[in-house]
């Protein structure tokens, strides 16, 4: 992103505080579809001004309840689930596999929203990591080479001869998708949208399966249950 896209977006973002969270938002509405409404406010996220509205808490747990949380970008929202990316070496991948439940958070604070996710977690097919990888610049891709995620390493002058040796093997040619690295979908089995309101009497609805499938999957095969909660 350039400056002149980074003094526009903060603009874009002061206008949308003036507008939005000092004189107010609209209502928070019940909707039968949280993927259609997790989409709009995605895209009034976007419009808003704020950087990376993409950004999520993803949160992982081991097998005996120990968790942990840390930032990543949604890659892709689709009625199976959210996507995103990582290396299959880290923490939170090595968590995935161990207890494949997890949650996300979003935190639009210029819009004063937030939206949880909770559901299962699977790897996505070697054919979609591929296809991902392939739309990353080419920096980012010799960067998945040349880290072993949550790996100690000796000094940043290590990981840097390590990006020299990744650059060094694909030289002249394209960076395939490593063996150890790809996607992973989150299939939602409850969604919670929070709008702020005045005095702290904020609208939260949560959304869980009417008719879960019944293989543990949380899946919403019969639509969603809408349920306002309290502030």
């Amino acid at each position: 992103m350039s400056k002149f896209d980074e003094l526009r977006a903060h603009l874009r973002a002061i206008r949308t505080l003036t507008r939005g969270v000092t004189h107010g938002l609209p209502a928070l509405e019940a909707s039968d579809d949280p993927y259609a409404l997790f989409g709009r406010w995605f895209e009034d996220a976007k419009a808003s001004g704020l950087l990376l509205p993409e950004s999520m808490a993803l949160a992982t747990a081991t097998p005996d309840g120990r968790s942990s949380v840390r930032m990543v970008l949604l890659k892709g929202i689709a009625p199976d689930g959210l996507r995103f990316f990582t290396n299959y070496g880290s923490r939170k991948a090595e968590e995935l596999d161990d207890n494949p439940h997890a949650a996300l958070c979003f935190h639009w604070s210029v819009l004063e929203r937030q939206v949880r996710v909770e559901g299962r977690v699977e790897r996505l097919s070697a054919e979609d990591s591929e296809a991902y990888f392939a739309t990353r610049d080419r920096g980012s891709q010799i960067g998945a080479w040349a880290s072993a995620q949550s790996r100690p390493i000796a000094d940043r002058a290590a990981l840097e001869a390590q990006v020299v040796e990744a650059e060094a093997r694909f030289e002249g040619r394209d960076v395939r998708l490593p063996d150890f690295w790809g996607g992973y979908l989150l299939v939602p089995d409850r969604f919670e949208f929070w709008q702020g309101r005045a005095n702290r009497l904020h609208d939260r609805l949560e959304y869980t399966p009417r008719d879960r499938s019944g293989d543990g999957s949380g899946e919403a095969g019969g639509g969603w249950e809408v349920t306002r909660l309290q502030p």
